[in-house]
């Protein structure tokens, strides 16, 4: 398993995988940006870079997280929140079948490995708010921003 840190508009990401796809890609506030990057792990910098740059809405490398077969479930559930839509963690229970499971499912959503590409930052409270989010809220207010920017509009 190989890991890598490149700089983002967030902070260092730090990216662990090899050649069955990706197991984590978390942010930290500093570190070592690598100076290379393994041929297997290069696609994923340049999806990553491509989405911060607002020229990518979705991504196309290997996933490979290490997880209960709960939280696999959780998180195949956020991989189909679309890009600029969010949805509370009543309804992604509903979704997975049970409403009771709320606290449960919300767990696993923090445990999420791999930051943005299984969008937990898609999930809000009920209510709207910003809630639980281990990158910290300011990151998580940015990424919906960045993913849904509001339009002003001329009204001449």
């Amino acid at each position: 398993m190989d890991t890598i840190f490149i700089k983002t508009p967030l902070g260092i990401a730090k990216i662990e995988g090899d050649i069955t796809g990706v197991a984590v890609i978390s942010v930290q506030n500093d570190g070592q940006i690598s100076e290379t990057i393994p041929e297997h792990l290069s696609e994923v910098v340049s999806q990553l870079n491509d989405y911060f740059d607002g020229k990518r809405k979705d991504f196309t490398f290997k996933l490979s997280p290490k997880g209960t077969d709960f939280q696999q479930k959780v998180w195949q559930a956020l991989l189909e929140i679309p890009y600029g839509k969010t949805m509370s963690y009543l309804e992604l229970s509903k979704k997975l079948g049970d409403v009771k499971a709320i606290r449960a499912v919300a767990a696993a959503n923090g445990k999420n490995p791999i930051w943005i590409v299984v969008p937990c930052h898609r999930v809000i409270g009920s209510d709207g708010s910003l809630t639980g989010y281990a990158g910290g809220l300011w990151r998580k207010k940015w990424l919906l921003e960045h993913e849904n920017p509001v339009k002003q509009e001329t009204l001449f």
